[in-house]
């Protein structure tokens, strides 16, 4: 059950963002254009000068081809601030699209005792050692494991975490067998790994799981490749919506009309999939979107353009902070032993905590595809069992 304190943080998250107007963005929403630059008026350039504030670095790319995601993750900080109303944080905004190494230096140079992001793995692999020989730990925006510990910490969504859910629903709903699409590349082999070692954990069965590289002929020949649909009563697509929509009527069509579709945190933005036939009854597994919506809406007031899905991280690595920062001392090193917190956190994406390898495990969520909407059909936890 969670502590008081946790349900406590979810009810000032409650009320922080449902502040906002009631009309609430589409769930299958895609990817939108990059929002306008707006001035920041809580993350600041240049040194900070207020001592009786914890120094912060946001680093995020603000140009280069990742630059939308900055900002609206940039923004969100901005938002969080805000509303927050918080006169604990100075956050300072480095750009990591001109170079990480040069952001982190110039940010630890300037007294940062903290760092949100950076966004990619590769960027954490740079910034890390610095970070580390000053002191300062990481809460990056990243969801690669393998640059998770050592300092730094994860908030980015994990594949692993969805597939284990949504595989243990199926089973828990009477599912036996199971087959697996999952494509080439780093997304695939852990998804893969995953769907392999949740399917032997529940007592399900693994019939057979297939490898393709995106392109329309290679998915067909994977579903082709499945065999007989009638040897497995549920389907992982371990990839994005748009792969979903054109492997899931070829399986029907191979005589999987009773087949159960399954998917991942991938499908949680993703257009189209409600129109979908073929998806009808499939369930996926995601972060939940109820507080995102109406986030989404505000930003959207507030900047003119919708954000990127992963600006509701920058969102929650400030109410991490604040919540933190009550036992933070200005000037000192940040007391990074509260991050292994084992009642965890409140944020727009539900209740997380950290691991002991620094890697964020969050409560999810099992929505439903129907015709023309979602719906949830497991509601993720509130918390977290010590």
């Amino acid at each position: 059950m969670a502590s008081c304190r946790l349900r406590h943080g979810l009810a000032l998250l409650g009320a922080l963002v449902l502040a906002a107007c009631s009309q609430v963005v589409p769930r299958t929403q895609g990817p939108p254009p990059p929002p306008p630059a707006t001035q920041q008026p809580d993350v600041v350039q240049g040194l900070p000068t207020d001592t009786e504030r914890h120094r912060v670095a946001l680093l995020v790319p603000m140009t280069g081809p990742n630059a939308g995601v900055g900002r609206s993750i940039a923004n969100a900080t901005t938002m969080a601030l805000l509303d927050t109303k918080t006169e604990r944080l100075r956050v300072t905004t480095y750009d990591t699209g001109k170079g990480a190494a040069v952001a982190a230096r110039q940010a630890i140079a300037e007294g940062a005792k903290l760092i949100l992001g950076p966004l990619t793995a590769d960027e954490v692999r740079t910034v890390a050692p610095l970070a580390r020989a000053a002191g300062v730990p990481i809460i990056s925006y990243s969801n690669d494991e393998s640059v998770a510990g050592n300092g730094v910490y994860l908030l980015g969504y994990s594949p692993e975490q969805s597939v284990e859910r949504v595989i243990g629903f199926a089973r828990a709903r009477g599912l036996s067998n199971f087959a697996a699409l999952v494509p080439k590349g780093v997304y695939g082999e852990r998804a893969g790994s995953a769907f392999l070692s949740k399917v032997k954990a529940v007592g399900g069965t693994v019939v057979a799981m297939e490898t393709f590289d995106r392109s329309p002929a290679s998915v067909q020949a994977a579903v082709k490749r499945l065999g007989a649909s009638s040897s497995y009563d549920a389907l992982l697509i371990a990839d994005v919506g748009r792969i979903a929509l054109q492997a899931a009527p070829l399986a029907r069509a191979a005589g999987g009309a009773d087949m159960r579709i399954l998917g991942t945190e991938l499908w949680n933005t993703e257009t189209g999939l409600t129109a979908s036939a073929a998806l009808r009854g499939a369930w996926y597994a995601s972060v939940s979107d109820g507080l995102y919506r109406t986030l989404a809406n505000k930003y959207r007031t507030s900047y003119g353009a919708s954000p990127y899905r992963l600006a509701s991280l920058g969102y929650d690595a400030v109410l991490l902070t604040v919540r933190i920062a009550s036992d933070w001392k200005p000037g000192a090193v940040f007391p990074v032993a509260r991050l292994g917190d084992a009642e965890g956190f409140a944020g727009i994406d539900g209740a997380f905590r950290f691991n002991r390898s620094g890697i964020a495990e969050r409560a999810l969520e099992v929505s439903e595809i129907g015709a023309g909407t979602t719906s949830v059909v497991d509601a993720a936890p509130r918390g977290f069992a010590k």
